[in-house]
């Protein structure tokens, strides 16, 4: 209970007395019963005084009260890896069933053109929380710095000091999971897998210290479990919940009730993706039911947002465990994928629901972002806000039907080695060298490159996207050579390049003398992270790209299926000594762990070296990461040895 006791200089109270509100009501029928008009002048002023101080109170303590019950609680539903066609509210897809997603957009609002402010993770969440374009403070891309965030005051930071409630829950992304309370969040669940993870308040909504838990249930289901708690808990205090789901992004690990309402044939990627999906449905539905329990439905704003589109469509294919094509959510019809700024990479399910406030069944088509999210809360907080603090803007209005014009007059876009974008219906797309026009009114799909056809406005929008990137950190558009995974997005989806011809390049060859050796789970590609990979004469030649200097490349391999001890062999030369770190997950783990790497000395040298290690045995290996040096580092063979004889050999 709040202490609502003021002082008062009338009277037996002192200036700088405490006053309790009892002592107060005593005192008043002191004066009433004790006054006599016009016989006693200082006993009627002070009665007066008194009088106007309790006016002033009632109007303080009633402006007050107004102030809180105006302003929303507000929670953010943040999927990752989510694409565009999976809501079933998009009318796109007929295997996808979200129906607490859909009764959100039925009483409220789908964003037909709703953008995450990044084609990955780290940047989009960055840009969310903040609420500012995140290469404004030097989160452009995963691996980057984030002493930039750390600057930044997030949007829960800005809440809490405006007396929200402020609670995360699943992943987090942006550094340890002890310090996100570091960043304006009192409640903190960290559940986004098994694996342990960092939490100071548990499923049943109460307060522990910040330690180490432990699974206790399937990590969609524990994150609504803890919101809804939390809710139970707040229902009478305003509150801000960041609801931030690892769902359907790999590991894609659905608990077998979710999967058996998905029976029939399809791939079972897809499978996963729909069952992890419905996981956040069911989440939705809890949360959403437990608001209306407590009468906060009319009293709460919330957002379901992706964080960007799904990733590696080329790569489809099954391949239990994890990596390379073992995603299913899908981005029809768009074009492109996670990793690309063409509407596959970044145009995601959006959603705005406040019964109420924000009339019910609209389709919204103009553009909002992401970024909408903390200029929309620090609004409706009431909360002070310098220029410069916030790039999105307030769409209550635009919701409303207040405002009739769209929201912004252009959204735009730059990440690593591209840039966009959009104004009205026209977008200007740049890859490296390449660009790209597009009117997305008759071309949401991006098949049709305009460019030559209107120079006029390519060189407008050029323009204008040069204005907005001279304010990022560094200024300008983006530039140099993209990486090889992104080169070959562009080639298949805007330059339409078969895929098949560009997969060869990344298939091993394998020992033509094993009788597995045309097996489907021996064929699948090596990709380069965090490099540019080039084949040369002799072998494959893989470099740390300039942006990328802080990061060190690798090369990794899924789909196997090797019995250990598997004997290792490396031939390699590097420009740099140092170690090439050789890291292994087996069928027992959904992620890599730190417990299966070893680190192999490598010396700078122009010649070949053949470098030796052995994997141990135990369950069977499916997966394996080979960590190169910085600088340039040449490979001419890789050669993976089991016990059983079966080899897999990457060579020139």
């Amino acid at each position: 209970m709040e202490n609502h006791s003021k002082k008062m200089s009338t009277g037996p109270f002192t200036e700088s007395q405490t006053v309790d509100p009892s002592d107060l009501i005593e005192y008043g029928r002191s004066l009433t019963s004790n006054f006599h008009p016009h016989q006693d002048s200082t006993q009627g002023s002070q009665l007066y005084k008194f009088i106007a101080f309790c006016v002033s109170l009632v109007w303080l303590s009633a402006t007050f009260a107004n102030a809180t019950e105006s302003r929303p609680n507000i929670i953010v539903f943040y999927t990752d890896d989510h694409g565009h066609a999976d809501l079933s509210c998009q009318g796109v897809l007929e295997d996808i069933k979200t129906p607490n997603v859909d009764a959100l957009a039925k009483n409220g609002v789908l964003a037909r053109h709703g953008y995450s402010t990044a084609p990955q993770c780290v940047p989009s969440r960055a840009g969310l929380l903040i609420g500012k374009f995140q290469s404004k403070f030097g989160v452009e891309a995963n691996g980057k710095t984030l002493e930039g965030f750390d600057r930044e005051l997030t949007i829960a930071q800005r809440l809490q000091r405006a007396g929200y409630v402020t609670a995360q829950f699943g992943k987090w992304h942006l550094g340890p999971g002890p310090k996100i309370t570091e960043h304006g969040f009192k409640h903190v669940f960290n559940q986004n897998s098994g694996a342990p993870f960092a939490a100071n308040v548990g499923l049943d909504g109460r307060d522990r210290e910040m330690s180490t838990q432990r699974q206790q249930m399937y990590h969609v289901d524990a994150c609504s479990q803890a919101a809804a708690s939390l809710i139970e808990r707040y229902k009478n205090d305003p509150f801000f919940l960041y609801v931030a789901y690892r769902a359907p992004h790999v590991p894609l690990d659905a608990p077998q009730k979710y999967l058996d309402r998905f029976p029939g044939e399809m791939p079972e990627r897809r499978r996963q993706a729909l069952a992890m999906l419905s996981a956040v449905d069911d989440g939705v539905g809890l949360i959403t039911r437990t608001l209306a329990e407590n009468n906060l439905t009319e009293k709460t704003l919330i957002f379901y947002i992706g964080d960007n589109g799904a990733p590696l469509k080329i790569h489809k294919r099954d391949a239990p465990g994890g990596g390379p094509g073992w995603d299913g959510s899908l981005n029809d019809p768009l074009n492109g994928e996670k990793g690309m700024l063409s509407e596959g990479g970044m145009h995601v399910p959006f959603v705005i629901s406040w019964p109420g406030t924000i009339p019910a069944g609209q389709v919204f088509d103009h553009p909002v972002s992401a970024l909408d999210v903390a200029a929309t809360a620090a609004k409706l907080a009431k909360i002070e806000s310098e220029p410069g603090d916030f790039d999105g803007v307030n769409l209550i209005p635009f919701l409303t039907g207040k405002k009739k014009e769209a929201p912004h007059e252009f959204l735009a876009w730059r990440w690593v080695a591209q840039s966009a974008i959009r104004e009205g219906d026209w977008k200007l797309l740049r890859g490296g060298e390449r660009e790209y026009l597009y009117d997305l009114k008759n071309d949401l799909e991006e098949k049709r490159n305009l460019a030559d056809e209107h120079p006029e406005i390519a060189d407008r929008l050029r323009e204008k996207l040069s204005l907005w990137a001279s304010e990022l950190d560094p200024p300008g558009l983006a530039s140099g050579s993209m990486s090889n995974a992104a080169t070959e997005y562009f080639d298949f989806y805007l330059d339409h390049k078969p895929a098949a011809s560009l997969r060869e390049k990344f298939v091993p060859k394998t020992d033509s003398s094993n009788s597995d050796a045309k097996s489907k789970d021996l064929a699948s590609p090596w990709i380069i992270r965090n490099g540019k990979m080039n084949i040369s004469s002799e072998g494959l030649q893989i470099a740390t790209q300039k942006q990328d200097a802080k990061q060190t490349p690798f090369i990794t391999r899924n789909g196997l299926n090797l019995a250990g001890p598997v004997s290792v062999n490396l031939v390699v030369k590097t420009t740099n000594s140092g170690t090439i770190g050789l890291a292994w997950r087996d069928s027992h783990d959904k992620e890599f762990v730190a417990a299966n790497r070893v680190n192999l000395v490598v010396t700078k040298s122009d010649q070949w070296q053949t470098i030796q290690t052995s994997l141990p045995g135990g369950p069977k290996i499916i997966h394996v990461r080979v960590q190169i040096p910085a600088g340039t580092t040449s490979i001419k063979s890789i050669e993976l040895k089991p016990a059983s004889g079966k080899t897999v050999t990457l060579m020139q």
